[in-house]
Parts: structure tokens; C-alpha cells; sequence
């Protein structure tokens, strides 16, 4: 059996790709920061189509899970237009690839809870209308409308995961636990004196790392193609909240200065996912705890700094 991994070097990439090896599956990456390239590891851009085709042919993988993006809400704002191009011309080539090939591997596509543009108080269902609010959630919005075509006309096996916020050892600092972190650590080393913070009063919910790829494999293993899953913990901690705790964990002195620069144009106050479908259909569950999680995360940047 084989396994495709589009964006194999990001944050997520190694974690799941430790996670299928696991169950003796051969493990295959596409990414364009591969400087190494080897039979398993291609070096290519999701964005150019005949590349992803001939790697895509060369693989014919049993399963492929679909993590290359430009994944910052952020970054969004800046780069709208390479945002959508990665997302959703990116994603057409992935598929164009498959279909051209005559392939039928069990796809996963990663979405993000950013579509619902939720700003109500009850933990969000896959029910709930799509309200994107950002260049990033309506490059998915539209990614998903377009596996959902490509599963319908060519009757493919697809799965796509809402996935909300999850966090863990070695993600960018673009991320907002990760930020905290690596600033904190400044602190501790005398490179800084404060920790410069965006809205706290915010909250999200929040899944490790390891838990979530246990969940990608699970979808593509036990889930029902043509479903759309929230994965998450379905706990959500304000912004504040996770400051807190990290400087909980540290001797230093530390002040807090609210930069305009991290205040996003628009911040979902409130951002909790309910996951009884997919743990239901698969039977998953996390398992670290949240303090564990932000703790091996500021031991991360204390290795690295």
C-alpha cells in the first residue's frame, strides 16, 4: 500500500507520515521545499500541473492525503491571489492528476473550520451555513465545491476534513501558540522584554498535533466518502488563556504589549467545533492534554533558541 503526501515538509507533513509508516504503508511526498529529491521525496510545486501529474503517476498511490496549502489566515490578506491559487488551482491539479491517470486512491482533502465564520456561541456543526471572512476561508470554501465536483463526476473516493486549529512541536511562529512560545523563550534569554500579542479575548479550539493525523489516517480508514468532518477537540480556550499558561511555565518576567500589527481585519470572537460525526464513524479521540501540548511546544523553542 502507498501514500501520498502533498506538502509533505510542513508542520503537519513528518507527523502523519510517522503516523501511516505506523501501519506499514510506503510513505510518498510532493513538496517544492525538497532539496533532496529521492524515489519517495519529489521535489515539485503543487502549481504546476505536469509535474504533479507525472509524480502522481510515477507514486499511483492507495491513499492520498491533500496538506499542501497556504495555510495563514494572516498571510491571506497580503497574498490573496497566491493564497487561491495554491488552495484551489493547486487542489484541480492534484485531481486532474488522479483522474488522467485512471487512479482510485482514497483521498483526503484538508479544509479548515475558517469556512463557517461562525461568530455565535454553540459548538459548530457540519450543518452549520458557511460564512468565509477572510481570503484563506474562501479559497477553501472553494476548494471543497471543487473535490465535491470532481467526486460526483468521476465517483472518487473523497473525504474532506474541516480540520480547526491544531498546534505541536516545530510549527511556524505564524501560528499563535508557537508565537508565544518562541517570544517567551526570547524572554528567557534576554532578547526581548516583552511579548507582543494581538487579540486575547478571542478563543479557539485547539487539537494536538499527533491526535489530528491519527484522525487524517482514521478518515481515510474507517470514514464515508463524500463526507465533510469537523476534526477537533471540542474545547476551546480564549486567546488569554493560552498566554497565561505558557507564562505559567516560566521564572521570567515578562510584560504584555498589544501590537496593531497582529490585530487581524477580521477575528472570529469565538471558533468551538463539535466532532460526534467523525468520532462516531471512526471512533477517535484525542488524547493530550492541552498543557502538555503548549509545554512541548516551549520546550521546542527552548532546544531551538
Amino acid at each position: 500500500m502507498r501514500a501520498l503526501i502533498t506538502g509533505i515538509n510542513g508542520f503537519v507533513g513528518p507527523y502523519l507520515a510517522e503516523c501511516i509508516r505506523k501501519e506499514s504503508i510506503e510513505v510518498f511526498g510532493i513538496d517544492k521545499s525538497i532539496t533532496a529529491p529521492t524515489p519517495n521525496m519529489i521535489a515539485l510545486d503543487i502549481l504546476d500541473g505536469e509535474a504533479v501529474r507525472k509524480a502522481v503517476a510515477e507514486v499511483r498511490p492507495d491513499f492520498v492525503f491533500h496538506l499542501a496549502a497556504q495555510s495563514s489566515v494572516e498571510k491571506s490578506w497580503t497574498i490573496p491571489e497566491l493564497t487561491h491559487d495554491i488552495n484551489v488551482n493547486g487542489t484541480k491539479n492534484l485531481f486532474d492528476a488522479i483522474v488522467s491517470e485512471g487512479l482510485s486512491p482514497k483521498i483526503l482533502v484538508i479544509s479548515s473550520a475558517e469556512v463557517y465564520g461562525y461568530s455565535g456561541t454553540e459548538a459548530i456543526k457540519e450543518t452549520f451555513p458557511l460564512h468565509p471572512s477572510s481570503p484563506y476561508a474562501e479559497s477553501r470554501v472553494e476548494q471543497e465545491n471543487l473535490v465535491l465536483d470532481f467526486m460526483k463526476k468521476y465517483n472518487l473516493f473523497v473525504i474532506i476534513s474541516r480540520s480547526f486549529v491544531h498546534t505541536g512541536p516545530g510549527q511556524s511562529d505564524n501560528f499563535v501558540c508557537s508565537d508565544f512560545a518562541k517570544q517567551l523563550v526570547e524572554v528567557e534569554r534576554g532578547k526581548r522584554m516583552e511579548i507582543h500579542v494581538g487579540n486575547l479575548n478571542s478563543a479557539r479550539d485547539f487539537t494536538d498535533v499527533r491526535d489530528m493525523v491519527k484522525a487524517y489516517l482514521l478518515a481515510v480508514q474507517k470514514g464515508k466518502s463524500g463526507e465533510i468532518y469537523n476534526l477537533c477537540s471540542g474545547k476551546a480556550y480564549a486567546i488569554k488563556e493560552v498566554l497565561d499558561i505558557l507564562i505559567g511555565m516560566s521564572a521570567a518576567k515578562v510584560a504584555i504589549y498589544q501590537d496593531p500589527a497582529k490585530i487581524r481585519p477580521k477575528d472570529t470572537p469565538l471558533i468551538l467545533g463539535d466532532n460526534h460525526k467523525f468520532v462516531a464513524d471512526t471512533g477517535w479521540k484525542p488524547v493530550h492534554k492541552f498543557e502538555d501540548t503548549l509545554k512541548d511546544i516551549l520546550e521546542y523553542w527552548r532546544k531551538k533558541i
